[in-house]
């Protein structure tokens, strides 16, 4: 420990601490750091006691040589390891946050310099959405995990991190006479794939992986068991999307009409091109449904909305929450379901506020509906 500099002194602190090389063998290396100023420290027991502190996880029993490596060279063996072994969509969404913003901000830095204070600076200098600032940090933990199993790091930048508060948007959804103008207009095969969305809850890849040996028409059944993602065939988004459920005897003789004009491809899906490849889901939502919502006077939206209106629909038939649960291929006892796909329509609204004032004042006069006298049956869905 010394003092450095005299107009603004700094102490400094010296060690040496064992590496882990890449040809695996352990090499005693110095380190220095700078630990505050005299300001900061007035006495050298001071700064004696802050550099114990930097140095207790190598003074530690438990502790052990550590890989020497920056994190552009960790993360180059992270995505030939780690990211390698997930979904085809979930490599492309990574690899690209490594080569845009995490590679070019933290790439020289050694993996054990990678303190709370450097995530801190990485946060505030992300001049993205605050989702998309967290989606990153997402990333960055996953990396961190297979770091501190591998021995690059012991230690845990993230305790104390604040992150940008989300602003929740309201997701678009359909009301029934939206729905039922859509399918009233749109032709086939098109109606056939907004029919399913709607009454099904199938995520926009699920329904351009269906396949013909997917359905049960017999039974009203339908099997999801792999989705599609930029023209590839992959398994569903979780485990729990992989899920069996039952469609209404009039979407299965719709189906059955529908596969009288149905031409076989080699993947055997419901929706294909014509030179037999699947459905793409943002093509669709260009090219079809948004001419399609502007003709009918509908808010453009994607693929994603007829989803949002199943899990609403469900909500107001007073479905039970396993059952929309595993229709919509969430994970049973998960709050996604009624905090994000379930939304109260304007209804439900005024009918809560009719039967509150009715409950507050029953004798007040009420101008809001056709005739003060009469009682107001609740709206039901046809």
């Amino acid at each position: 420990m010394f003092l450095r500099g005299t107009r603004d002194p700094v102490w400094v602190g010296r060690w040496r601490e064992d590496v882990m090389c890449p040809d695996q063998k352990v090499k005693r290396v110095g380190r220095k750091e700078i630990l505050g100023t005299k300001k900061d420290f007035p006495t050298k027991k001071l700064a004696l006691r802050e550099l114990g502190i930097r140095l207790a996880p190598i003074n530690s029993v438990g502790y052990r040589a550590l890989r020497a490596a920056t994190f552009a060279e960790f993360a180059a063996v992270w995505q030939k390891n780690v990211l390698t072994q997930h979904k085809p969509s979930t490599q492309a969404a990574i690899r690209s946050q490594l080569r845009v913003w995490l590679t070019p901000f933290f790439g020289d830095y050694s993996m054990k310099d990678i303190g709370g204070q450097v995530v801190q600076m990485f946060v505030q200098s992300c001049k993205l959405s605050p989702r998309t600032c967290r989606n990153y940090i997402l990333t960055l933990r996953m990396m961190w995990n297979s770091a501190k199993a591998w021995g690059y790091v012991m230690h845990n930048p993230f305790d104390g991190l604040v992150l940008p508060k989300v602003q929740p948007k309201m997701p678009f959804f359909f009301t029934v006479d939206e729905i039922r103008r859509i399918l009233a207009a749109a032709n086939e095969p098109h109606k056939t794939f907004y029919w399913l969305a709607a009454e099904t809850g199938m995520r926009a890849g699920e329904l351009c992986g269906l396949r013909i040996d997917d359905m049960e028409l017999e039974n009203c059944v339908v099997n999801v068991r792999q989705s599609v993602w930029r023209g590839t065939v992959q398994t569903p988004k979780t485990a729990n999307a992989i899920r069996q459920f039952a469609i209404s005897s009039k979407l299965a003789a719709h189906l059955r009409l529908f596969l009288t004009t149905w031409r076989p491809n080699p993947l055997g899906l419901v929706f294909a091109t014509r030179a037999g490849r699947p459905w793409a889901p943002c093509s669709l939502m260009r090219d079809k449904l948004h001419p399609l919502l502007d003709s009918l006077g509908i808010k453009r939206c994607g693929l994603h909305a007829f989803r949002h209106t199943n899990g609403s629909l469900n909500y107001r038939l007073n479905a039970p929450m396993k059952v929309r649960q595993e229709r919509l291929g969430h994970a049973l006892g998960s709050d996604i379901t009624m905090a994000i796909y379930t939304h109260s329509v304007g209804e439900d609204d005024r009918r809560v506020a009719l039967q509150l004032g009715d409950m507050l004042c029953p004798n007040a006069p009420d101008f809001g509906r056709e005739g003060n006298n009469e009682e107001q049956q609740p709206n039901t869905i046809q």
